[in-house]
């Protein structure tokens, strides 16, 4: 059938599976805009900014495994893409972003909304087109499908002209499989590796398992569990990694890195065996890396080969599907028990425990940690939580524990401020019948806020959790560790959130008392449609442990014993 170029974009989206997409219109992407009238089948979500889009592609991808979908005009629409993509690219999100560009003919020549975006995303995409032609359409689409979801997952970008959109041709989508020459997935391990990583794994008196993102990315989480039980190996999570084995599982130990768990952090240091599986050594995660664990050997698992070996030098590296690699490795591992380490890590456990700020007297204060936690309470910890970046994004790390799989969304390695409402629309889309809950600092929910007529215009049922302390918290807190408390353009003048909502017709709380806790979670569930909750937390709160930026991963500053905390 003869199709125009917008046509084709449209049917190729419907044959890779996409029932959802997350866009802006303008001028050059028009032509696939009015397209639209004829795909039904496809929801468009009409969002306020263009970086919302890529935000809400990025958390429907990571909470449903799927591709998401983002669409934006040329010049200042497709730039504001540029922070969702890097977001993706950071956290290994499998998002494909479609953006019109002005006609071929009008190419270098600074025509109005002209911007390169191919050459602006080159470093923050897995691969990036520009077609120039109507008959490449369907093949580069599917391409950028399978580029985006296979081997370690990113973000693609097409770029189409708009006279390309308008032309018309003779629609085929290839059912040709996809192969692209020198992009290589890695598949089986190389036996030696194997042999050599059992051999470590069998000699291991105080083994560890650093349990990264990698392990969801590649379904593993079956074989993650069968692991840690068979050899009765202690587990600590990255942030990232968090939900990919039950937090409650007696073997697992917390999150690590620089706001991670002390026990964590000195099982890390004291280790003789760490085996890295889907993580990357992020540097909030090491600390000094001339000092990070210094008395281990060390097993490093990854489907990208350019992550092993490129910040910590490992005694085995196996490039690989983690799911595939485990399953081969699996047969193989010992049955171990290891009491003696087991005890150590559990007199590091009683210490933070002492020192955890829930068993504190905090007089009539609301504390981030208290919302947290009875907010795991209140929910059963059954939630979906997509947190901004922040103070907050911490404590949700810390004291709401993730018993499934995509259950935590958050921007890691980017840090980006602003992602955590749109993401929490986008995951709802993806999975609508979980309880949603966006969770927030006041700072980086003022950066995308405008998508709360987005929520309306689409009533998604959508819990919006602002943690307001009137600061740029985490920046506030560096500030009074390492700048003697010089408050620098960190305290804020918020608006009053809740009136901003009724402004949009929707229904809010303020919470200022750890009594209303349970109200307000039970308030947000009566609504159908978004709500917002506005908790007025302590403003000069800490969030530890807290390991200095470069620092000793053990020598982390501490919260001082619950016994020794006056109020």
């Amino acid at each position: 059938m003869k199709l125009t170029g917008a046509e084709i974009i449209l049917e190729s989206l419907l044959r890779e599976g996409v029932d959802v997409m997350f866009g802006y219109p303008g001028g050059a992407i028009l032509p696939t805009y009015d397209a639209m009238t004829k795909y039904p089948q496809i929801h468009h979500v009409l969002v306020r900014h263009e970086q919302g889009a890529s935000h809400m592609a990025d958390g429907y991808a990571r909470a449903t495994g799927k591709v998401g979908v983002a669409i934006a005009t040329s010049g200042p629409g497709a730039t504001n893409l540029v922070t969702g993509l890097a977001t993706a690219m950071m956290d290994s999100s499998a998002m494909v972003c479609i953006t019109g560009q002005v006609p071929t003919g009008a190419i270098g020549s600074d025509a109005f909304q002209e911007t390169d975006v191919t050459g602006v995303t080159l470093p923050i995409t897995k691969h990036n087109y520009l077609v120039a032609d109507v008959d490449e359409i369907a093949m580069t689409i599917k391409e950028a499908f399978y580029i985006a979801r296979t081997g370690r997952q990113g973000p693609v970008l097409v770029d189409i002209p708009k006279d390309v959109q308008i032309a018309e041709t003779e629609f085929v989508y290839p059912e040709e499989e996809v192969e692209l020459p020198g992009y290589h997935i890695p598949s089986n391990a190389n036996r030696d590796q194997m042999d050599a990583a059992i051999d470590l794994i069998q000699n291991a008196q105080r083994p560890l398992i650093l349990a990264g993102h990698g392990i969801l990315a590649s379904g593993a989480m079956d074989e993650i569990r069968e692991l840690v039980e068979r050899a009765q190996i202690p587990v600590t999570l990255t942030l990232l990694g968090k939900g990919s084995i039950p937090e409650n599982h007696p073997l697992v130990l917390g999150m690590m890195g620089m706001h991670g768990a002390g026990a964590c952090n000195h099982a890390i240091q004291e280790a003789d065996l760490l085996l890295a599986l889907g993580m990357r050594f992020d540097d909030r995660v090491t600390g000094n890396l001339k000092t990070y664990s210094p008395h281990s050997r060390k097993i490093h698992i990854d489907i990208d080969p350019s992550e092993i070996n490129k910040n910590v030098p490992v005694d085995v590296g196996i490039a690989g599907d983690l799911k595939t690699v485990l399953r081969q490795l699996l047969p193989d591992v010992p049955q171990k028990q290891h009491p003696a380490w087991m005890a150590r890590i559990r007199e590091w456990q009683e210490d933070d425990d002492e020192r955890d700020i829930l068993h504190a007297d905090t007089g009539d204060k609301l504390m981030s940690a208290q919302v947290m936690n009875d907010l795991w309470k209140w929910t059963e910890g059954n939630a979906i939580t997509v947190t901004d970046v922040g103070q907050h994004q911490m404590i949700e790390a810390q004291y709401y524990p993730h018993q499934r799989p995509a259950t935590l969304i958050t921007s890691g390695g980017l840090g980006t401020m602003g992602f955590g409402f749109p993401a929490a629309i986008g995951a709802k889309f993806g999975r609508p019948d979980e309880e949603v809950w966006a969770v927030v600092g006041d700072g980086g929910f003022q950066m995308t806020m405008c998508e709360l007529a987005t929520a309306v215009q689409e009533n998604i049922n959508i819990n919006i959790a602002i943690l307001n302390n009137a600061f740029l918290g985490m920046v506030r807190q560096w500030q009074e560790f390492f700048y003697d408390s010089r408050y620098s353009a960190t305290p804020m003048v918020n608006p009053d959130f809740c009136k901003l909502a009724a402004a949009f017709n929707i229904p809010s709380m303020r919470i200022t008392r750890r009594e209303q806790m349970e109200e307000s979670v039970e308030f947000a569930r009566g609504i159908q449609g978004p709500v917002l909750l506005e908790y007025v937390v302590e403003k000069e709160e800490i969030v530890y442990p807290m390991v200095p930026a470069g620092g000793d991963l053990h020598n982390m500053l501490r919260r001082p014993k619950a016994s020794e905390i006056v109020s």
